[in-house]
């Protein structure tokens, strides 16, 4: 039996891909830190889609953490053949006044989980020579973003090793879904202390960004940017200078 492995499944993005997915009627490892949440999800998505959920709190942002988690799915003996490596968070600030604990929670998070979940579960879909991978990333990814910088970065790595892995793994058969959201109705912006810029316009649904990245996992993978708005701001700055992109978002994104 096969599974989707959801990460920061609890809410936001994540939670929404676990309803999309249960609606086709793909069993579920659902993956946060919030237990009492999954376990609810779980609950509520395998009685009403007839599919198998397995919820597991963890925190994937704690030393060890990918491989325990990588231990229990081999003990279930639970199969994934679609990892949606969802599971992130940014701060805004100074960088030098931002605890460096938590920037550094921050990048094994964002980018040493998501690396180590894909290199550890990749095996079993190299040898089926199938199976799908979808990393969120964010159209933060293509610009340096100050007062956000590290959680920019972050971003940019993801994208940047996510269409790279595509490359080396399409003579494989398994897909990868780059997909780069802009702005959206969950709580990010809260849990990284600000608000969304008004300039940027207004907040995608969730459920849209999700929409996004199924439709492009049932063609070929690929690159993702949900919304038109957000297509034409990627591409207008490959034809402005990057300094002044820096500058420009340091204004919008200063506290």
């Amino acid at each position: 039996m096969h599974y989707a492995l959801i990460t920061g499944a609890s809410s936001g993005i994540g939670e929404c891909f676990a309803r999309a997915l249960a609606a086709r009627r793909k069993n579920l490892v659902l993956v946060a830190r919030s237990r009492e949440k999954l376990a609810a999800l779980a609950e509520e998505l395998g009685g009403k889609h007839a599919v198998e959920v397995e919820p597991v709190g963890m925190d994937l942002s704690e030393p060890e953490a990918v491989a325990r988690l990588a231990k229990l799915l081999r003990e279930r003996k639970l199969c994934i053949d679609l990892l949606v490596n969802n599971a992130g968070f940014g701060a805004r600030g100074e960088f030098w006044k931002l605890p460096l604990a938590r920037q550094a929670e921050m990048l094994r998070l964002n980018i040493q989980a998501l690396v180590e979940l894909t290199y550890l579960l990749l095996p079993a879909m190299l040898e089926r020579r199938a199976g799908a991978i979808i990393n969120v990333s964010s159209t933060a990814s293509f610009q340096p973003v100050p007062y956000t910088s590290v959680y920019a970065a972050t971003k940019a790595f993801v994208t940047s090793y996510s269409l790279g892995l595509a490359a080396e793994l399409r003579p494989y058969g398994i897909k990868v879904v780059t997909l780069c959201p802009g702005g959206t109705a969950t709580n990010f912006f809260r849990a990284s202390g600000h608000e969304h810029p008004k300039i940027l316009g207004s907040l995608q649904p969730p459920e849209e960004v999700v929409e996004a990245g199924l439709k492009a996992l049932d063609r070929r993978g690929g690159l993702v940017v949900p919304r038109l708005r957000n297509k034409l701001s990627v591409f207008s700055q490959r034809f402005v200078p990057r300094g002044l992109v820096t500058r420009i978002a340091a204004r919008m994104f200063r506290p």
